[in-house]
């Protein structure tokens, strides 16, 4: 147990202090003192700080330690939105598949959300042994609170010890409530997974703005917590022989939802994702101006791609955050990168060197874009882009 949060009756004078300040709604007042629901409560200790009277006070629990035995098996949790499963979900199929393989254990996937049982043969097909469906018309939008009561329940039926998420903007928000509610440890957006002898898992990630990769374990806990970046992993190929365990599961009851949807609306971005990209064309340092940029455009437009940039010039504000490629940008698998003035700085290397075919322009002989480039021009990339673009417009007449 992590603790407790007790109420101080005597001090308590229901002032509602503690429940208002309470960002789970996790605090009532009954007959005039504040009552805790611990089940719900996350022990964040914000209302011990709201408490003018001193009436709450957290009590630390003596250390225990996990029975790690009762723990067996890898589970992922499949993305999906608007009934598309996210390709999120197939990476984390293929690396749960490896580490589910090394131990010698099942490969469990949770699929959640409305009319999504036509999806769950096909993550069988992908690598799961067991797909565990939640199919309810009140989870068809994605909400925190709905979708963690429903992977905690997935997490209780199953007791994996490895519990996978997507490293997306819905897996980034969702699992660290995951994680309060196992009261287990969480290491977010890693680019590396493995297994020790153990079973411990063997979390890489970035660190320090990327200069530094970052091995974590969490030894005493289960089950042990990771988000995977998106694009750091092979999708798991679908394999149509493949039979597998399919379990509808009840809705846990009490289904908590503090949200309302009243509106959804799409925000159509402008031009496409460079994680979606197969085709991206890149520039960096060796572009003088931010004008230079259409260059670029011009090139990844009759390519049928898109544009991306190093960090060096996103902290110019020459292009958008969304648009970076590296450990503190975007991972990228795209079939050709075309890398125009960038010289190759390992931080770039990380977010997109498993491109299927990378072609390298620089004026640097020497530079490390090079070294995992398949074909490379050495020399000004305003004298090759152009004669590119020229040639390109050629064949397309």
């Amino acid at each position: 147990m992590a603790g407790t949060l007790r109420v101080i009756e005597e001090k308590c004078t229901g002032c509602g202090a503690c429940v208002s300040a309470c960002p789970y709604g996790c605090i009532t007042l009954v007959e005039g003192k504040a009552t805790i629901d611990e089940g719900c409560c996350q022990l964040c200790g914000v209302c011990i700080s709201a408490c003018t009277e001193g009436a709450l006070e957290l009590l630390e629990a003596a250390k225990e330690f996990e029975d790690k035995s009762k723990y067996k098996g890898v589970m992922v949790v499949a993305e999906q939105r608007r009934r598309k499963i996210h390709r999120i979900t197939y990476e984390l199929l293929w690396i749960g598949r490896k580490l589910a393989d090394k131990l010698g254990e099942e490969l469990t996937c949770v699929l959640i959300g409305k009319d999504v049982r036509k999806y769950a043969k096909g993550l069988v097909r992908r690598g799961a042994d067991k797909v565990l469906v939640y199919d309810d018309e009140r989870l068809e939008i994605l909400r925190e609170d709905p979708y963690a009561d429903v992977i905690v329940d997935a997490v209780k039926a199953g007791m994996p010890s490895i519990l996978l998420m997507g490293g997306t903007s819905f897996g980034r928000a969702l699992a660290p409530v995951i994680a309060a509610r196992l009261k287990t440890g969480l290491t977010a957006d890693c680019t590396g997974l493995d297994v020790d002898e153990e079973g411990n898992l063997i979390q890489t990630r970035p660190a320090y703005g990327g200069n530094i990769m970052a091995t974590i374990v969490c030894k005493e806990k289960r089950p042990q917590m990771a988000t995977v970046r998106y694009k750091v992993m092979k999708e798991a190929e679908e394999d149509p022989n493949r039979e597998g365990l399919v379990m509808e599961r009840n809705i846990p009851a009490n289904l908590r939802d503090r949200t309302r949807v009243l509106k959804e609306k799409r925000v159509i971005k402008e031009g496409q994702s460079i994680e979606d990209a197969e085709i991206i064309v890149a520039g960096g340092r060796g572009l003088r101006a931010p004008e230079d940029f259409k260059l670029l455009e011009e090139l990844a437009n009759l390519l049928g791609g898109t544009v991306a940039a190093s960090r060096s010039v996103v902290d110019k504000g020459w292009m958008p955050k969304s648009r970076q490629v590296g450990l503190s940008g975007k991972t990228v698998r795209p079939k050709l990168y075309i890398a125009c003035g960038i010289s190759g700085a390992v931080q770039h290397l990380a977010g997109m060197k498993d491109s299927e075919v990378i072609v390298a322009i620089n004026k640097d002989p020497s530079a490390r874009i090079f070294d995992y480039a398949r074909f490379g021009a050495v020399g000004d990339l305003y004298e090759i882009v152009p004669e590119m673009i020229k040639i390109l417009k050629e064949i397309k007449r």
